[in-house]
C-alpha cells in the first residue's frame, strides 16, 4: 500500500471508522483526569481508617517478600494463634520463653484482611515504588516546613480513581442494556457525581474494587437473564456466564468478606431467572464460588484455626455488656462464653438496623437520588430485565441491611463515612441507575414547553445530587493531614528509635504498621492484668504511644470511672498527676514530642 493510501486509510478511520468513537471520548477522560486533578487538590485527605493502614501494611509486606503477614497485631489475634498452636503441639512444653506460639519474632500472619485488595496494592507497589519517608521540605508532599501528604498513600489514591473510573464506565454499560443511551449518560454523571465515591476513591478503602466486581457480577446476572428469555438459548455461553457470577461473588468475599452474602441473591436469582436450566446455572454459580474461597479459608484453618480469623468476630464485637467498642480485638484472653447468648445479637441489630433505616438507608447515592430510587419502586416497568435487576438489587439491600447492621465494629465509629463496613455504599450505582429511570419517566409526564425547559430540570436535578460533591471542589480547601491523631513524621520519628525486633504498644497501631513499618501491637483491654500478661508472656513491649484519641477521653466517664485499670486512668496519673504506676515497666519520656505520650524502657534519642 502506498504512503498516500495509508494516509487516506487512516483519515477515514478518524473521521467514520473505528477511531473516530475513541477519538469522541478524548474530551470526555481529559474532563475527567481535569475534575480528579481538581479534587485532588482541594479534597484530597490522607488516610483516616485503620482498615485502609491495615490493609496497605500488609501489601508492603507482601511486596517486600514477607509473605501475607502483619505489623498491626491485635491482641485477640495473639490469643487465637497461641491457641491454635497450642492445640497443635498437645503433648509439648505449652508455656515456654523459648517457644513462640504468637507468632511474633518473625511475620505475623495477618487474620484480618481477606487477600484480594492487599495483593493488588502490593503490585502496585512493586510496578510504582512510592517514597516511604514522610516528606518535611519537598513541593507538594510538604508546605511551609509542614507535612502535607504521604506519597504511598497518593499513588493508591490515584489507583482507587483508576477504578472509579471503571465504576462510571461499568455503569454506563449497565444502564444502556437495561432502560437506553440516554438514562445510561445520566446515570454515569451522577455517578461520577457521587461524592461518597470520590471519598472512597482517596480513603485506601477496598470499595472501589468491590463495585468494579459487584456490577461485572450484575452484568454476568444482566446476560444470563437476557439469554434464558430466549427460544434457544446458548446452554454452554449460559453456564459460563454461572461461573463468571460465582467466581465475582468469591472474588468479592476475598475482598470483603461480608460482601460473600450476595451469593443468596445470586442464587436466588438465577433459580428464578435463569431460564429452563436455572437449577443447574445456581448450583454452578455456588460451587465456583465455593472452590474460589475454600483455598483461603483452608489456610486460615491452618494459621488459626478459625474460618475467617479475627474477621469472623464482628458480630460479636459491639455486642452488651460483654465486648463494648472494640475491646474484644483489644483482649488477650477475653471470655467467649457470652458469645453463644442470642439477646445481645438481637440488640444489637435492632439497634444498627434502626439507625440504618432512619438515617444511612436515605442518603445512599445522595439524598435525592434515594428519594427517586426508593419512589421508583412503585413504578411499573416494561423492560423485564430491569424489573428482574431491580428485584435483585432489592434482595441486595436486604442483605446488606442484615450483614452491615450485625457486622458493625468500632471501625465506623473511626470512620463513619469511609468504613469499609458500609455495604450500603455498593449500592450506589445500582440506587442511581433506577433513580434516574424513574426521574425520567416523570420528566416525560411534565409535557415540557420546549427542550429547553426540560433540560433545565435535568440541570437542576444533577445539580442537587451532586450539590456535596460540587461544593467539596470550592474553597475553602481542607487539610490534606488526617491530624489528630496522625501524624506521618513523628510515628516515623517514635518508630526510628526502636530497633527492628523490639515491640511497641499504641492505640493507633495501625498507623504506626503503616508509617513507622514497625510491629505495633494495639494497647490492651486494660493497663494492669492483661499488659502485664502481654509483656511477661506473649513479647516484652519496648515503647508505648499514646496519641489524643486516648489523651482526650472523657475525664469523669472514661478516666475516673473507666477502672483502675484503664488507659484513660492511666494517662490522666501520668499526664496530670506526673506519677507513673510504680508497677509499670517503662518510666522514660522524651520532651518536645508534637502530641501524645512516648514511654520506653531507656533513653533512645540524642539530647540537646
Amino acid at each position: 500500500m502506498k504512503i498516500s493510501e495509508q494516509v487516506q486509510h487512516i483519515i477515514h478511520a478518524i473521521e467514520v471508522g473505528r477511531l473516530s468513537r475513541w477519538l469522541q471520548l478524548l474530551p470526555l477522560a481529559a474532563a475527567v483526569v481535569a475534575l480528579a486533578v481538581l479534587y485532588d487538590l482541594s479534597s484530597y485527605r490522607g488516610f483516616n481508617s485503620a482498615e485502609a493502614m491495615d490493609a496497605a501494611q500488609v501489601a508492603r509486606n507482601l511486596a517486600s517478600g514477607k509473605g501475607y503477614t502483619t505489623d498491626f497485631i491485635r491482641p485477640f489475634s495473639v490469643f487465637l494463634i497461641q491457641k491454635h498452636n497450642h492445640d497443635m503441639h498437645l503433648g509439648e512444653i505449652q508455656m515456654s520463653n523459648t517457644v513462640d506460639f504468637a507468632e511474633l519474632d518473625g511475620g505475623h500472619p495477618d487474620l484480618a484482611n481477606p487477600p484480594v485488595y492487599p495483593t493488588l496494592l502490593a503490585g502496585l507497589i512493586k510496578l510504582w515504588p512510592p517514597e516511604w519517608k514522610a516528606q518535611t521540605r519537598e513541593p507538594f508532599w510538604s508546605e511551609g516546613g509542614r507535612f502535607q501528604r504521604y506519597q504511598p498513600e497518593f499513588h493508591i489514591a490515584i489507583f482507587n480513581q483508576l477504578l472509579l473510573v471503571v465504576v462510571v464506565a461499568l455503569t454506563y454499560l449497565l444502564t444502556q442494556k437495561l432502560f437506553g443511551i440516554p438514562e445510561a449518560w445520566l446515570a454515569a454523571l451522577m455517578t461520577l457525581g457521587a461524592d461518597l465515591l470520590w471519598k472512597f476513591s482517596v480513603s485506601g478503602q477496598s470499595t472501589l474494587l468491590l463495585l468494579v466486581i459487584f456490577l461485572g457480577l450484575a452484568w454476568c446476572l444482566t446476560k444470563i437473564e437476557e439469554i434464558g428469555r430466549g427460544h434457544q438459548p446458548a446452554v454452554r455461553k449460559l453456564f459460563l456466564l454461572a461461573i463468571g457470577a460465582g467466581a465475582l461473588t468469591g472474588a468479592g468475599m476475598l475482598t470483603r468478606y461480608s460482601f460473600g452474602w450476595i451469593i443468596v441473591p445470586v442464587v436466588i436469582f438465577l433459580t428464578l431467572f435463569g431460564g429452563v436450566r436455572r437449577p443447574g446455572l445456581a448450583v454452578t454459580a455456588f460451587l465456583t464460588f465455593a472452590l474460589l474461597v475454600t483455598p483461603w479459608i483452608i489456610r486460615n484453618l491452618a494459621v488459626s484455626g478459625t474460618l475467617f480469623g479475627t474477621a469472623g468476630y464482628a458480630v460479636v464485637e459491639g455486642t452488651l455488656p460483654a465486648f463494648p467498642g472494640s475491646r474484644l480485638m483489644q483482649s488477650l484472653n477475653p471470655d467467649m462464653t457470652a458469645m453463644y447468648w442470642l439477646r445481645p445479637y438481637l440488640s444489637k441489630f435492632l439497634v444498627n438496623a434502626r439507625y440504618i433505616l432512619q438515617g444511612d438507608l436515605l442518603r445512599i447515592g445522595g439524598s435525592w437520588v434515594a428519594v427517586l430510587f426508593f419512589g421508583g419502586l412503585l413504578l411499573g416497568l416494561r423492560n423485564i430485565a430491569a424489573q428482574r435487576m431491580r428485584y435483585f438489587t432489592l434482595m441486595c439491600l436486604g442483605v446488606f441491611i442484615v450483614a452491615q447492621s450485625l457486622g458493625k465494629t468500632q471501625l465506623s465509629t473511626i470512620s463513619p463515612d469511609t468504613s469499609s463496613e458500609n455495604l450500603l455504599a455498593l449500592l450506589t450505582p445500582f440506587v442511581v441507575i433506577f433513580g434516574i429511570a424513574f426521574f425520567l419517566t416523570l420528566l416525560n409526564q411534565m409535557n415540557a414547553s420546549t427542550p429547553e425547559v426540560r433540560l433545565g430540570v435535568v440541570v437542576l436535578i444533577m445539580t442537587l445530587s451532586c450539590q456535596t460533591f460540587i461544593a467539596n471542589l470550592l474553597p475553602p480547601r481542607i487539610s490534606p493531614v488526617a491530624y489528630p491523631p496522625y501524624y506521618p513524621p513523628e510515628i516515623q520519628k517514635i518508630s526510628g528509635w526502636m530497633r527492628p525486633n523490639e515491640l511497641l504498644m499504641s492505640d493507633i497501631p495501625w498507623a504506626v504498621a503503616w508509617y513507622g513499618d514497625h510491629q505495633c501491637v494495639w494497647n490492651t483491654a486494660n493497663s494492669e492484668y492483661e499488659f502485664n500478661q502481654f509483656n511477661d508472656y506473649v513479647k516484652n513491649v519496648s515503647g508505648l504511644y499514646l496519641t489524643l484519641n486516648t489523651l482526650d477521653q472523657k475525664l469523669f466517664t472514661e478516666c475516673l470511672q473507666g477502672g483502675v485499670d484503664s488507659w484513660g486512668n492511666f494517662v490522666l496519673k501520668t499526664v496530670a498527676a506526673n506519677q507513673i504506676p510504680p508497677q509499670f515497666p517503662l518510666k522514660v519520656a522524651p520532651y518536645g514530642l508534637l502530641s501524645g505520650l512516648f514511654l520506653t524502657d531507656r533513653q533512645r534519642w540524642e539530647t540537646e
